[in-house]
């Protein structure tokens, strides 16, 4: 098979789709690996790294889409690159569909096989596609939102830890998944006061062991949900419906009792939000302000981070990446069940369920 890896065209994205070292794996398997020219450089690979590691590069992106049979990405497609979407492509990247609906509409219509990493879903209900990223936002989720509750940012000015004779900052985290969790190790240890929020009581009573009382630990209902944000200097969301539009638990109505200067980090920004105001903003320009809550809702908060998050993610995209090029997305899917989440779009149709819910499109299985 022939693989492609372009560079990523959104806004302050720096990651990319290939390390070098994944291109090697790929052309050790007998593959042709096309890599847009200076694909890497913003994270840290260099042409001649890629070319050592048997790549070929090939100077512009429309070359390397239109030669490939399936393109390799980090985030989704935007629609200057919708042009390149054709029958016989696979397309292997985070999608997002559910909050994208012209995204989705230009793979049904050119019937790309959609493969997205974020529905790829393993036996025991996790995503190892989604957690490396998870755990880089989760992580910088509470980084950022240490940030700006500094005054010249916008905050309320209160710092994370204290001082000795001073308060510390609120912290309520709402979802104890992988975001949670990561945001969670975080703000302990920035020494915070850290609340969790989750449905899943026996992750909290995990949580409630390893952490014991340098946190606390609620049910996630819309009562304790409120509580937890008006007590709240920082809120952090990470909650997530595999596939689809993020439920909106942050409430517009909370607003009013909220601390003036309060922080909310909306990490479900990318499944369209989980407040009722929330907008994708991006790293030049993060936040915005609406009744005196600070939202900051990058939708590539990972892609700051390029170095870690791009050898992060192909460490866990490059066994599923590999056997749809060994075998064919046909034959890959029926040796893999998780692989058969991953697939969004198949011949024209929708084949996620949380996507055809979103836009009430007819579901089809595989």
């Amino acid at each position: 098979m022939i693989i492609g890896c372009v560079k990523e065209i959104k806004k302050l994205e720096y990651r990319v789709g290939l390390t070098p070292s994944s291109v090697k794996e790929y052309t050790n398997h007998g593959h042709k690996v096309y890599i847009e020219n200076n694909a890497g450089l913003n994270s840290g690979f260099t042409n001649e790294e890629y070319i050592a590691c048997g790549a070929e590069i090939l100077e512009e992106a429309s070359d390397v889409w239109n030669k490939s049979d399936m393109i390799v990405k980090v985030k989704e497609p935007l629609p200057a690159e919708y042009q390149y979407f054709r029958e016989d492509l696979v397309l292997y990247t985070y999608l997002h569909l559910a909050a994208d609906e012209p995204l989705t509409n230009a793979m049904l219509k050119s019937k790309v096989k959609g493969v997205a990493y974020e529905t790829i879903v393993e036996k025991d209900g996790s995503l190892p596609c989604l957690k490396p990223m998870s755990e880089v936002a989760g992580r910088l989720g509470v980084i950022e939102g240490a940030k700006h509750l500094e005054k010249p940012f916008g905050g309320s000015g209160i710092l994370m830890s204290g001082v000795p004779g001073t308060r510390r900052a609120n912290v309520a985290i709402i979802g104890a998944g992988v975001v949670g969790e990561s945001s969670l190790k975080m703000a302990v240890g920035l020494e915070a006061n850290v609340t969790v929020l989750d449905i899943n009581l026996n992750k909290l009573t995990h949580l409630d062991q390893v952490y014991g009382n340098k946190i606390t630990t609620l049910y996630s209902n819309n009562h304790n949900i409120e509580q937890a944000c008006i007590n709240a200097d920082l809120v952090v969301s990470g909650v997530l419906l595999p596939g689809a539009k993020a439920p909106k638990l942050i409430k517009r109505e909370f607003y009013s009792k909220m601390k003036p200067g309060s922080v909310i980090v909306d990490i479900a920004i990318d499944q369209g939000g989980s407040t009722e105001v929330s907008k994708a903003t991006y790293h030049d320009n993060p936040t915005f302000v609406v009744d005196g809550v600070v939202h900051y809702c990058v939708a590539n908060m990972p892609g700051a981070v390029p170095q870690t998050s791009t050898v992060a993610l192909n460490n866990a995209t490059l066994r599923y990446g590999l056997l749809l090029a060994d075998k064919g997305l046909e034959e890959a899917i029926k040796i893999s069940e998780p692989l058969k989440y991953g697939v969004n779009t198949y011949d024209g149709k929708c084949t996620c369920p949380g996507v055809c819910q979103a836009f009430n499109l007819d579901h089809y299985e595989l």
